[in-house]
């Protein structure tokens, strides 16, 4: 089983918050693999969003993504390029 670990930077203004959290957490059990988000102490699984909130993600955060199982790249590659592009907001 394939695991893949990668840092991406929070680039949004208001980081992970709960429209970004939700999602990151569809996109991400969309996929047979597990991906987990990992900042300092605090580690959630990318499709909890009440996780994802816990981690208090705020802009400028480096978070720390694991993801295995089947298709762990295609789910990196997606959760990936979801941060980068902002969340697909304006900010």
């Amino acid at each position: 089983m394939p695991k893949l670990e990668r840092d991406v930077t929070i680039v949004n203004k208001l980081g992970l918050h709960a429209r970004a959290a939700t999602k990151l957490a569809v996109l991400a059990s969309e996929f047979k693999a597990s991906v987990t988000l990992v900042q300092g102490a605090k580690q959630a699984s990318a499709a909890s969003v009440l996780g994802l909130l816990m981690l208090e993600s705020g802009m400028g955060k480096t978070i720390h993504i694991i993801a295995e199982g089947e298709d762990a790249e295609q789910a990196m590659d997606a959760v990936c390029n979801l941060i980068n592009a902002r969340f697909d907001e304006d900010c």
